[in-house]
């Protein structure tokens, strides 16, 4: 073909847009780090439900340090999954001596699962949870 010369582009793992913030590579990982824990914390609650609270402790504690990165959408997607699953499972409590509770319950644990699963597979992809 043509005169043959190849060029490479490097893309970085993580949007550009995120390190023109000032994010150093580094710090962004030990973030990404932090936000895969939280996941594994979250998805343990199954087991353990402490794991909720340690979670949704270091989302609020690390909230500010992950500002302005793809992570800042991660830490409110792991935030509200926490408080909507609490208040359905708290309806689903109160409302399961009439049955409906156990339909509740049975669809709260789905879409808890769902948001554990697809907030990490994003993660873990390197993609924001809302747009991008």
């Amino acid at each position: 073909m043509g005169g043959g010369m190849v060029s490479f582009t490097f893309h970085p793992p993580y949007p550009k847009r995120h390190m023109e913030h000032g994010s150093q590579p580094e710090k962004l990982d030990s973030l990404k780090t932090l936000t895969t824990v939280i996941y594994a914390l979250y998805a343990a609650t199954f087991i353990s439900g402490i794991t909720a609270i340690v979670a949704i402790v270091m989302n609020y504690v690390k909230k500010e340090e992950v500002a302005g990165t793809f992570l800042e959408s991660h830490f409110r997607w792991q935030i509200r999954t926490f408080w909507f699953g609490l208040l359905w499972g708290m309806i689903g409590f109160v409302t399961f001596i009439i049955l409906v509770g156990w339909l509740v319950l049975a669809a709260n644990t789905v879409w808890l699962i769902y948001r554990i699963v697809k907030g990490w597979l994003n993660l873990n992809d390197g993609k924001p949870m809302y747009g991008g």
